[in-house]
């Protein structure tokens, strides 16, 4: 199977020739991979259509467009996770995993009781990072849609993004030793095909009793994710793979 890369351009008509220009995917095909005259690739345009191309010159970094193929790869909702600024490179991990489950975006804010506490020069560094990290790990599982990477400097601007979904789902430890397992399964069963939807996990410190009344004074509902209690990196997984499992393999 051929290997696959974003190439960032508009897709053009199926025989023409096009330059590869974007300087990640340019430097994987004909430089690691080494990429000669004849060989296939497979490429994702702009818009996310994915196309088999012939290389026609390494040295020009060109290719022709044989075919568009119909795959669909993407969740039938959109589905953006935020979490609380976390330890380490917990975040790395986080959205290498998220983009592999099929997140449409992986945001980042800071907290109450986060632990870690980010300037904005450390945020331009980690978004660099994780824009890297995802597109990788989109290559890899055959995405069609890079995911978004945002980071928040306050909570009142992750709330201000509320309206824009159809739901907004807080993951709340205390919900789930409260025995809450029914809302997580209810929202997923009236989401449609595309709507929006954007989970909230906390950092490994939690969520401040005072944020989870901003959060719900603007619309977000509470859910237990069962009666396990995870760590700050596994909750989001949690929450994309049961969405997967529903769309992908029981709808």
């Amino acid at each position: 199977m051929a290997n696959q890369y974003f190439i960032f351009k508009k897709q053009p008509p199926i025989g023409d020739i096009f330059a590869i220009d974007d300087q990640a995917a340019a430097h994987h095909i004909f430089t690691v991979m080494r990429a000669n005259a004849g060989e296939k690739i497979q490429v994702v345009f702009k818009e996310g259509q994915v196309g088999v191309a012939e290389v026609v010159s390494s040295d020009q970094k060109t290719a022709r467009l044989l075919e568009i193929l119909d795959t669909h790869t993407e969740l039938p909702v959109h589905a953006t996770v935020a979490l609380g600024f976390p330890k380490g490179d917990k975040l790395e991990f986080v959205s290498e995993k998220a983009t592999e489950l099929g997140a449409s975006a992986i945001w980042g804010a800071p907290f109450k009781w986060s632990v870690a506490k980010w300037d904005a020069k450390k945020l331009s560094k980690k978004k660099d990072k994780l824009d890297k990290i995802v597109l990788g790990a989109a290559e890899q599982s055959r995405r069609q849609v890079l995911p978004e990477i945002r980071f928040f400097e306050k909570l009142t601007e992750l709330i201000a993004e509320f309206a824009q979904f159809d739901q907004v789902l807080i993951a709340y430890e205390e919900s789930a030793k409260a025995g809450e397992q029914s809302m997580f399964a209810q929202s997923m069963s009236q989401l449609q095909a595309g709507q929006k939807i954007l989970f909230i996990f906390g950092p490994e410190g939690g969520i401040a009793p005072e944020e989870i009344a901003l959060f719900e004074q603007a619309g977000a509902k509470l859910i237990g994710l069962g009666p396990r209690i995870m760590r700050a990196e596994t909750a989001p997984l949690y929450a994309l793979s049961a969405l997967s499992t529903y769309f992908d393999l029981l709808k």
